[in-house]
């Protein structure tokens, strides 16, 4: 393959690189015999510290101009915006035809940029609000692993960016070019489910405290049948009344924070125990096992046996 076929996956490695996220796209498009990866910086941003070490490269923001692909590592602080100059140089290389690709928080230079405005976009799911807060345009998807939205592509945290890159050779070179990438990175060539699997708790945090006990009450019996009248008479509240101060200090209804709060305890007995599907449906309020398999399916992204293969010990 001569150089004038080589795919150009420039890398831009901004303030605060998280050095995982950087060594992604170099490792997945390196070695591969279609593309030529050059990593660049912003000159004009000073030394670009990565968690310990320093990323020297002697390509700037020049070299966002010749690429066919933009790739933007997650940092340190997205919500503080990269430099103007690097959000200009990465708004020019879009214009001229890049692709652009970003890795976990890397999402947050795009959006600076201006260019996730009324698009789908995910990032890492603990950086999900605080870019739907800073970027409301933004259609953010936070349960997903990756959003391919044509010529703007963005993943969720860190082996994430794995599952994106080889998607993109797949897209590019087709499945075989993807599988032999796969098993040199040792990764499996599609990871099926969402990032919802990998969250720490699904339950929206509350926000006020007047309703605490109730929702301690809550969590004490998930097994128990629980109505929005039941509650809001444990309250001592009208109906509609109820539904709106829960909804002013969780941010979601009575009824899906407290799906969320049962899916939550049904991974925990999934994760910490060997007790089977049928009675975790019954412990977690979730209905029959049917019923339990496709809500959790729904709110995970994967079945509840796969769920506890990947992360029972």
């Amino acid at each position: 393959m001569s150089a004038d076929d080589e795919h150009r996956v420039t890398v831009l490695a901004l303030p605060g690189v998280l050095p995982l996220d950087l060594g992604i796209p170099v490792q997945a498009f390196g070695p591969d015999p279609h593309y030529r990866v050059t990593v660049c910086t912003d000159p004009s941003a000073g030394p670009v510290d990565s968690g310990g070490f320093t990323v020297a490269t002697e390509a700037g923001l020049e070299a966002l101009g010749d690429a066919d692909t933009v790739v933007v590592p997650g940092y340190r602080d997205p919500e503080t915006p990269p430099s103007a100059a690097a959000l200009s140089a990465i708004r020019a290389a879009y214009a001229g035809g890049a692709r652009l690709v970003s890795i976990c928080t890397g999402a947050f230079a795009l959006a600076a940029a201006g260019l996730l405005d009324g698009r789908p976009a995910t990032t890492h799911w603990r950086d999900a609000a605080a870019l739907q807060r800073r970027y409301p345009r933004i259609d953010v998807r936070p349960n997903r692993l990756y959003v391919d939205d044509g010529d703007i592509l963005t993943s969720a945290g860190v082996t994430a960016g794995v599952d994106l890159c080889l998607h993109i050779i797949r897209r590019d070179y087709g499945a075989a070019a993807a599988n032999a990438r796969a098993r040199a990175l040792v990764a499996p060539p599609r990871r099926h489910g969402g990032q919802a699997q990998f969250i720490e708790r699904l339950r929206p945090a509350a926000g006020g405290d007047d309703l605490a006990p109730l929702r301690a009450w809550m969590l004490d019996n998930l097994a128990l049948r629980q109505s929005v009248d039941e509650l809001a008479r444990r309250a001592h509240m009208s109906r509609r009344t109820f539904i709106r101060r829960f909804q002013q200090e969780t941010d979601t209804s009575p009824m899906a924070w407290l799906t969320a709060a049962r899916i939550d305890w049904a991974r925990e007995l999934l994760e910490s125990t060997t007790t089977p599907v049928e009675q975790i449906a019954r412990l977690s309020g979730l209905g029959s096992p049917a019923a339990f398999r496709a809500a959790f399916h729904r709110h995970v992204g994967t079945s509840p046996a796969e769920y506890r293969s990947t992360f029972r010990a």
